[in-house]
């Protein structure tokens, strides 16, 4: 049941809602469900219950001892403060809103584009091997990629060498150890190679063409690519 204050000799009463959200405290006698709603209270009715009591006490205020101005200061801080930040996250959740928007624009135009993304497979038709590709965070030496075929077969084995830190798109000629033409079909590729003085694998990459672009979980645009992956615009290590 909600309470009654007086102010003042004339009898003005105040609801004890308002003086908890002034003082922000809670009655003993307010129910958990009481406590719920008023942490819910949105910055513009905090504020406008902040200003009726405010008014309230002025108008109410003993002349021989008024309202300590230094207190009144200090809770319109408080609630200058609340609606501040309610205002921000709603300017920060527009800003998101527009950065996906403009995302997803930019990512459209990559439709048709052949990128290069983390991957582990080449495809072979007519002759031709789509490109590979691997990525270091530090300069690597003797990387080597290895291919295999669907049976999981060494095919061929391609001396890259020293590689920067970063991406290295690789073009190769589908041929095996003793130069003969690889039928058509998808190969596996990994990599190896000594990074920072220790045996390490390279990250390979492979590459697709963009047929479509869609909205992921996190609202991020997400690239369809040509080998059936999904991959997000951070994850496009170069466009060919």
């Amino acid at each position: 049941m909600t309470t009654q204050t007086t102010i003042g000799s004339n009898g003005t009463t105040i609801s004890q809602t308002l003086l908890d959200t002034m003082n922000g405290t809670s009655s003993a006698s307010s129910s958990s469900s009481s406590s719920s709603s008023s942490s819910s209270t949105s910055p513009t009715a905090l504020q406008n219950t902040f200003l009726q009591l405010l008014i309230a006490q002025m108008k109410n205020q003993d002349p021989t001892n008024p309202m300590d101005s230094s207190q009144m200061t200090s809770q319109l801080a408080q609630i200058n403060t609340v609606t501040g930040i309610s205002q921000l996250n709603t300017s920060l959740t527009s800003l998101a809103t527009q950065l996906n928007a403009g995302q997803q624009g930019q990512a459209a135009l990559l439709i048709g584009s052949t990128v290069l993304a983390q991957g582990t497979t080449s495809t072979v038709a007519s002759g031709k091997a789509s490109a590979i590709g691997v990525q270091v965070a530090t300069a690597a030496s003797n990387v080597q990629i290895t291919i295999k075929n669907s049976s999981g077969q060494v095919v061929n084995t391609i001396n890259v060498g020293s590689v920067p830190a970063g991406v290295t798109p690789i073009s190769w000629t589908p041929t095996d150890a003793q130069g003969n033409t690889l039928a058509d079909g998808t190969y596996t590729i990994s990599a190896t190679g000594t990074i920072a003085g220790k045996s390490g694998s390279p990250t390979t990459l492979s590459a697709a063409t963009v047929q479509s672009v869609v909205q992921q979980t996190d609202g991020t645009p997400g690239l369809v690519l040509s080998n059936g992956n999904t991959v997000g615009m951070t994850s496009v290590a170069a466009i060919l």
